[in-house]
């Protein structure tokens, strides 16, 4: 069988670089004589622009997890043991109890007749050797100082034992027990406890006070806590002034401005009674007076016509007259 001659265009020509040509004699490289269906060349190249993009991401994921151990995310402790704002610091000018801050056109003498407290007390309570010398701001003190109270003495201690004396318990050798026999007389009933004795009537209170009328004139302007902190009682001058209970001078003079020639009586813990606007002062500072003695004559000092002014204060708190004064 004769086998037929190839065509002219399939005649396999090479080139210069000993590579084939095309059918126009145009020189081909190799890698285009693959077959189309040949990825290969393809795929290499592919391969190693996506080995390098496996590199890069990882180079970065590297990055971003050395920056997530550098910064930890916050953590929130919602334990108990989580610490308490600090509680505000006081105000500094703020007064204690017990102490008043001298305000404009205070005296001594008024801050402690408000306090019910004799000012010579108050001045020794601060050490004030000058009733004038204190200023606006200044801080007093217008209560006693507490004494520290005495500890409790321990509880003694149980004696020891005497010497020689047996604290053996007491031997039941010798005592015999039998029961009680109908004929035997029944155990006499314990007699009945003694009733308690009455308690006895309780004393009067340190704070209580009976008051007589320090004057006898009529009364011509009532208590009023705003305008007016006793009573005024009418009377012609020279009347008069009496003190009202027991007590103890503890102001007398003109110290303090709308009360003209006063009067201050210290009675107990709790009460003063002052009398204003005199015209002659018959008693002097810590002079002990007794309830009904004559102690200052009426006048006018200080005021618009002749007249007692008259307060009852508790705890330095005026309070009616009339409601600690008899009936009239």
């Amino acid at each position: 069988m004769t086998v037929p001659p190839l065509p002219a265009s399939n005649v396999n020509r090479t080139g210069p670089q000993g590579g084939p040509l095309d059918n126009g004699g145009v020189f081909m490289k190799p890698n285009a004589l693959r077959a189309p269906g040949d990825t290969r060349a393809q795929g290499s190249v592919v391969g190693r622009a996506l080995s390098w993009s496996l590199l890069a991401a990882a180079l970065v994921s590297a990055g971003c997890a050395s920056q997530r151990v550098a910064r930890p995310a916050p953590v929130e402790d919602r334990g108990s043991s989580r610490p308490t704002a600090a509680a505000p610091a006081p105000a500094e000018n703020a007064p204690r109890v017990g102490y008043v801050v001298v305000q404009p056109g205070d005296t001594l003498y008024r801050i402690a007749l408000n306090a019910g407290q004799a000012w010579r007390d108050v001045a020794a309570w601060n050490n004030l050797t000058n009733p004038n010398a204190i200023e606006v701001g200044q801080l007093l003190r217008v209560v006693p100082p507490v004494a520290t109270a005495a500890a409790p003495a321990p509880a003694p201690a149980p004696a020891p034992a005497a010497a020689g004396v047996s604290t053996a318990p007491v031997s039941s050798s010798g005592v015999t027990a039998r029961p009680l026999s109908e004929s035997s007389p029944a155990a006499a009933p314990a007699p009945a406890a003694a009733a308690p004795a009455p308690a006895p009537a309780p004393a009067a209170s340190g704070d209580d006070i009976n008051l007589v009328w320090p004057a006898n004139g009529q009364v011509v302007a009532n208590f009023d806590e705003q305008t007016n902190k006793g009573v005024s009682i009418a009377g012609k001058l020279g009347d008069p002034v009496v003190a009202a209970a027991d007590g103890r001078v503890v102001y007398a003079g003109a110290g303090l401005r709308g009360y003209g020639n006063l009067i201050v009586l210290q009675h107990n813990n709790s009460y003063l009674t002052a009398y204003a606007h005199n015209q002659a002062l018959l008693v002097r500072e810590d002079q002990t007076v007794r309830q009904g003695q004559k102690i200052a004559e009426m006048g006018s000092s200080d005021a618009d016509r002749v007249k007692l002014h008259f307060e009852v204060r508790r705890l330095g708190k005026p309070v009616d007259p009339l409601s600690h004064l008899p009936k009239r």
